[in-house]
């Protein structure tokens, strides 16, 4: 199930800008020198799929640990924390391309023929990405998307993840926010104090907020909504409008993609994984010659039986478990409560997958001396440290040796002082440049209604943020709506307002531990008489 991503596309670009030596000491034996390219891998697990003919693909969820994997900032250091892909179901294709011609995706030719794993995906969670602009040491949560072939990305409801200061054109806005509770800034969702291996739910579930339309481009039904489930905050934050996957076909001419895009598809996951893409190093040669190198210290929680348990929960969903009575509601039924039935999940098996790391181009030998990819007893994926290895329990190889056309993990203890790699720190990441949106277009008409008001965040940043009916939002001003759809859209949120709290369990409780809190700053109580129907949408972050 691995994939190119966009933070393989990210690693690309760093690559170029940092990928240079850089001296930072001395000359000969103790030379360092900066790199990028430290380290990459996919610690991951694959999931069983779900019978054949069955209808389990109309959400994906599970439970997943939150930790600091860094003590600090590090400059140029992209890691996701356990994390999954969701791509439409095209597996009926065998042959045809689904990445157009002039697509970014239709440039890898490994892709093909179909394109399939790189048409569109749903891929956010935790983790750390180079591009963040407020980093402090624990990570945040992002509901990443790219719905055209990686031609751009989505993060949040007005930019992409991390790659521009700028909001997204009013054409590619494609996240309507949903809860009138939960601010959702472009720079990610930053926990309260460190997390140590606390766990975070999320769910992604198609639910029809909309129904399906023979418009050019036909649109399915389908709004990937985000169910989050923490501490202090459970359920929806945010959906995928439809139009966002059905338009690629429209925009390109190519109507073979009608009706094959996460609009109209079912969802597949097949597994996850912690994607390790873009780590510095450090490198020095001793005085026989050899080379080292050292990477961050990257850092896991630990159980008392010695084990890092990452994930856990994983399920698939049918239509039974939510979709079908959101309909019913939307469409004048009885109140749906938004929880999801367990009449419609079902639990896959989880193995762990042979991990290969490589730095630079080469491999590198000795980590599974110190930690290995297992799933334990009640269907949990994670890492068991064994005694012995070359790193203390819980931290994963910083040092390497070069032998041959390997790299061997080592210990701190057997790498020669005159390296004067144990003494050498790591780049801190500073603070980037402020998020903006225009003061025009779909953020200007028809506007807010209150605002803006301010909010300072863990990160250290402040976020600025005024509130929108719900389908004034920026997001919806591109599409040709009637007026009759968008009072029939606005009418369903009222109801979700009014009728789901922020305190009940939409998925089920995790099966084992507690849960990760979100920072409180991001929990907001709507302005007197903007109770239900308007949400508030963040038009800026940047540091105080």
């Amino acid at each position: 199930m691995m994939r190119v991503s966009a933070r393989v596309v990210a690693s690309v670009l760093l690559t170029s800008a940092c990928g240079a030596q850089v001296e930072v000491a001395g000359s000969g034996t103790g030379r360092v020198t900066s790199h990028s390219e430290g380290l990459h891998g996919y610690i991951g697990f694959e999931a069983s799929r779900p019978p054949a003919g069955s209808d389990y693909g109309a959400g994906m969820g599970f439970y997943s640990a939150v930790w600091p994997l860094i003590d600090r900032p590090i400059a140029d250091l992209q890691i996701g924390l356990a994390s999954t892909w969701i791509l439409p179901d095209n597996s009926d294709n065998r042959d045809r391309p689904l990445a157009p011609e002039g697509t970014l995706a239709r440039t890898w030719p490994e892709r093909g023929p179909t394109w399939d794993s790189v048409f569109q995906t749903v891929e956010g969670g935790l983790g750390y990405w180079a591009g963040n602009h407020f980093r402090h040491g624990p990570p945040k949560f992002s509901m990443n998307a790219t719905p055209q072939c990686y031609d751009y990305e989505v993060g949040s409801p007005g930019w992409s993840f991390f790659s521009s200061n700028e909001a997204l054109p009013d054409h590619r806005l494609s996240i309507a926010q949903l809860s009138n509770r939960l601010l959702i800034p472009p720079d990610g969702l930053p926990f309260r104090g460190s997390p140590n291996g606390e766990f975070l739910g999320y769910a992604w579930m198609a639910l029809p907020f909309t129904e399906a339309t023979s418009d050019d481009p036909p649109t399915g039904e389908q709004s990937w909504t985000c169910f989050l489930s923490a501490a202090n905050f459970k359920g929806p934050i945010a959906y995928y409008i439809p139009e966002t996957w059905s338009k690629v076909g429209a925009i390109f001419s190519y109507p073979f993609l009608h009706g094959r895009g996460l609009d109209a598809r079912p969802g597949t996951m097949g597994g996850g994984a912690m994607e390790i893409n873009t780590v510095p190093r450090l490198d020095s040669t001793d005085a026989r010659g050899v080379r080292y190198s050292k990477i961050p210290a990257l850092r896991f929680p630990v159980d008392a039986h010695g084990r890092s348990l990452l994930v856990q929960d994983v399920t698939y969903f049918s239509r039974a478990a939510v979709f079908d009575a959101f309909r019913s509601w939307r469409d004048g039924g009885p109140a749906c409560t938004g929880r999801f039935d367990e009449r419609g999940s079902w639990k896959p098996t989880l193995r762990a997958v042979p991990t290969r790391y490589e730095q630079a181009g080469r491999e590198i030998t000795g980590i599974d001396q110190t930690l290995k990819s297992m799933t334990f007893e009640g269907n949990v994926w994670g890492i068991a440290w064994p005694d012995g290895g070359p790193s203390p329990r819980g931290t994963f190889p910083q040092y390497f040796r070069h032998d041959g056309e390997v790299n061997v993990a080592v210990a701190a203890s057997d790498v020669p002082a005159e390296t004067n790699l144990a003494a050498r720190e790591f780049g801190l990441a500073g603070p980037g440049a402020p998020y903006t949106s225009p003061a025009a277009g779909a953020w200007a008409t028809p506007g807010p209604r209150s605002g803006p008001f301010t909010v300072g965040l863990a990160d250290g940043s402040v976020v600025v943020y005024s509130w929108y009916r719900f389908v004034d939002q920026p997001s919806f001003q591109q599409f040709k709506w009637s007026e009759e759809k968008r009072a029939k859209l606005q009418a369903l949120v009222e109801k979700i307002h009014a009728s789901w709290p922020i305190d009940r369990d939409y998925m089920a409780p995790p099966g084992r531990g507690t849960l990760a809190t979100l920072d409180p700053a991001l929990l907001v109580t709507p302005p007197r008489g903007l109770e239900v129907g308007y949400v508030p949408i963040v038009i800026g972050q940047s540091r105080p």
